[in-house]
């Protein structure tokens, strides 16, 4: 059994955690379309449409498929589901492209395992709950509710998410600090060697 190149191991964990804190930006916004990036935290039973997420008792006459209703939660979990897609997606191109260009190969399944990593708590994160729940342990509640913003003239709550917000700042630290874990899974699965 030959020792295994530790600087290459490294050289790897580099290679991907600069490209997921790089793209990370392109991925969460940039790609993201504007119904996700709002719709995503979307939680209750009442009903909103499917095409936009507006409540059904705000406009209560669509027909067809303008009229097509799911619960709110379940507007929440699609949209979520559309963005975390189009990111992982982002992430595994760059990964593959990066990596091919400096000679590496790195095995699909690792890439998976870590584009799976990232993907599942991306969601979990920008499904909210998590995320304040979270930042609530680690006594970060106030800094929430301090940082805020009143978007449009007589709004009568400020808004806890979005950018300039503690909510967001937090959101952004949580999915970088992923990202330097799913790098290190990412690369630990790479570069492991089986014994037979």
């Amino acid at each position: 059994m030959t020792t295994p190149n530790r600087s290459e191991h490294l050289a790897l964990f580099a290679a991907l955690n600069t490209t997921f804190a790089g793209l990370h930006g392109l991925g969460d916004h940039w790609v993201q379309n504007s119904r996700d990036a709002s719709g995503k935290g979307a939680r209750g039973t009442h009903l909103v449409y499917a095409a936009d997420g507006k409540p059904v008792a705000d406009d209560p006459w669509r027909h067809g498929k303008e009229g097509r209703t799911c619960t709110a939660s379940a507007y929440g979990r699609f949209c979520v589901t559309r963005h975390v897609a189009s990111y992982s997606a982002v992430q595994l191109l760059a990964s593959v492209a990066v990596t091919r260009a400096f000679g590496m190969h790195v095995p699909v399944r690792a890439l998976l395992a870590g584009a799976a990593v990232n993907g599942l708590t991306h969601a979990a994160l920008d499904r909210r709950e998590p995320l304040l729940w979270l930042a609530a342990r680690a006594g970060k509640a106030g800094y929430i509710q301090h940082a805020t913003a009143v978007r449009k003239p007589g709004d009568a709550a400020p808004e806890l998410s979005g950018p300039g917000k503690a909510l967001m700042e937090l959101d952004e630290a949580a999915h970088r600090a992923i990202g330097v874990g799913t790098a290190l899974v990412t690369t630990w699965l790479a570069t492991r060697r089986t014994v037979r």
